[in-house]
């Protein structure tokens, strides 16, 4: 072989090498949703979101290794406070985008999730109460859910409303009768007529619009108080229910720190900033291989109580030492 037919034979090998290399199959870039129901999609967005909540979900991925956008994509969406449809389409979507998983932080989304991906697409759920996830067979147990739903529910049960109730109660002795606005309507916690001689009225509000409904329903009812339920929608309506409860010089018990940040009286529940930090360590493991079904649902342990001292002083309340004692903010 002479020289000439040498070179060029080595020049034909060289070029083909990454011809070759480029016709291999990219190796597929792992895509999850995160889907917030309230959080307005704005301040979602970027390395570092204004949403606490959304922050903290993306630290959490961050510290573990994910770096949105280098070796994976997070699809973010919010819901805008528009109740179940439009979830249910932000889920549809998540389908068509064959995302690998998604995180959601509302009770309606073991259903919708289960119905849309037809029971194929994993879930890890922030939000919602345990006893409502096994009645519904979203999950066999806490230890073991067995299907495809897991994560950190937001309650352990409705006995959250009997402590809650009671908190209220300390602030304001003289209430009776109590507004629980909620989504389905709910049966009276069962501690709070027999041990707080308290009457306790469930008024439903399904959706945003039927807001307005409920808010007569309470004046109709003459309640001197009022605790707050979870409907997946109604901290992105927080102004609007804050300013009614203040129209109507009513204490009120809310479940999260952000209603008393706000104005509210009261809160008590678990940290929502924490319970979507964590879920990243769910997503971690899932991404990893490991089944939902096999992955705990954890259940809040620490309960915050925020007390805000300038809407007890417009109720005229003196909120007794024993609870500020025992509060873990107290708004002056």
């Amino acid at each position: 072989m002479d020289r000439r037919t040498f070179l060029a034979g080595t020049g034909a090998v060289l070029l083909a090498a990454p011809l070759t290399a480029d016709a291999q199959p990219e190796r597929k870039r792992l895509r999850i949703g995160f889907l917030l129901v309230n959080t307005p999609l704005v301040d979602m967005v970027g390395p570092q979101p204004k949403s606490p909540s959304a922050r903290a979900f993306l630290d959490g991925m961050r510290d573990l290794g994910w770096i949105d956008g280098q070796n994976i994509s997070i699809e973010r969406r919010s819901g805008e406070g528009q109740g179940v449809d439009r979830l249910r389409g932000m889920v549809r979507e998540m389908v068509s985008l064959r995302v690998d998983l998604v995180v959601v932080n509302s009770s309606w989304a073991p259903g919708i999730v289960k119905t849309e991906s037809r029971g194929t697409m994993p879930l890890v759920m922030v939000a919602g109460d345990s006893d409502a996830l096994i009645r519904g067979g979203y999950a066999a147990s806490l230890a073991r859910p067995g299907g495809t739903v897991t994560g950190l529910v937001f309650t352990p049960g409705l006995g959250i409303y009997d402590k809650q109730l009671q908190l209220l109660k300390e602030a304001a002795p003289r209430i009776s009768r109590v507004a629980l606005l909620f989504t389905p309507p709910l049966g009276p916690p069962a501690e709070a007529e027999r041990v707080l001689k308290l009457t306790v009225i469930p008024v439903s509000a399904p959706t945003p619009d039927a807001l307005d409904d409920a808010f007569a329903a309470i004046k109709q009812h003459r309640v001197d108080a009022f605790i707050l339920g979870a409907p997946p929608f109604v901290w992105a309506h927080s102004r609007k229910i804050i300013d009614f409860v203040a129209s109507q010089r009513l204490p009120a018990m809310y479940w999260w720190r952000g209603f008393t940040e706000a104005g509210g009286l009261l809160s008590y529940g678990a940290d929502w900033v924490d319970l979507l930090r964590r879920a990243a360590t769910y997503v971690d493991k899932i991404l990893k291989g490991a089944k939902p079904g096999d992955l705990p649902i954890e259940q809040p342990t620490k309960f915050e109580l925020v007390i805000n001292l300038k809407t007890a002083k417009a109720l005229g309340l003196t909120i007794p030492p024993s609870l500020l004692g025992r509060a873990d903010q107290v708004i002056q």
